[in-house]
């Protein structure tokens, strides 16, 4: 068993370098007692970035414990204090995709109070499932003009923390499985104000100006109730 990780990107997305202690370790991982590297995870991928003069190719969080794979062989025993960076342009790209992503959830559903299905990102594209059945007609540049004037807007993206019973409303979780899983301790949410509420882990840009603009390259038919919409994040 290992002690819990201390998550520092929760907090500060755009923090690139941090130092911490190894607190588990393996041939090719290890655990720190604090990380600024997002694990994969909620249709995220995790950072890349060094660590200790290692290059970190895997992320992942286990238990309470974020695990960092680095390329080949380490001598990073437990006890030792290392220093991190992350690979910040791809971070940032993330950021800007998540973040259109959830400009994108806060559109559809004031717009048709449509749930998310399901969803996947990379930097700079992006799918999302929506449980349509059928599509509107005219949706795809409809919800790109809906989306781009809300990026446009520049609204603040603000982050802050609640207890799970305060977080059972449909407006902040926005899938159809609506709950909040029993071994989560504090929902943290991440509202773009004026806009959309949702509880999320992820890492986000502090406004939605700083995203660019977003382009739907296509919808497309995963059966019925379940549709699904790719984009690209370029810039403004």
């Amino acid at each position: 068993m290992t002690t819990a990780t201390e998550l520092l990107y929760l907090d500060d997305a755009y923090l690139t370098e941090f130092e911490a202690t190894v607190i588990a370790s393996r041939d090719d991982a290890v655990v720190l007692d604090r990380t600024a590297f997002y694990p994969t995870g909620g249709g995220q991928p995790h950072d890349l970035g060094m660590l200790g003069g290692y290059a970190v190719i895997s992320v992942r969080k286990e238990d309470d414990g974020v695990w960092h794979s680095v390329q080949g062989p380490h001598r990073l025993a437990v006890g030792t204090t290392v220093s991190g960076s992350i690979d910040f342009n791809r971070r940032y790209a993330l950021m800007r995709t998540h973040t259109a992503l959830h400009v994108l959830c806060g559109v559809i559903w004031n717009e048709w109070h449509v749930p998310v299905t399901g969803g996947n990102m990379e930097p700079l594209s992006a799918r999302m499932d929506f449980a349509f059945d059928p599509l509107p007609e005219g949706f795809g540049p409809r919800v790109e003009q809906l989306v781009n004037a809300e990026l446009v807007a520049d609204r603040p993206v603000v982050v802050s923390y609640l207890e799970p019973s305060e977080a059972v409303d449909d407006a902040l979780i926005r899938t159809q499985e609506n709950r909040v899983p029993d071994s989560v301790r504090t929902v943290r949410l991440v509202d773009i104000v004026g806009l959309d509420q949702q509880a999320d882990g992820g890492t986000h840009v502090r406004s939605t100006g700083e995203v660019g603009r977003v382009r739907v390259i296509k919808t497309e038919n995963k059966g019925k109730g379940n549709k699904r919409i790719r984009l690209e994040v370029v810039d403004g």
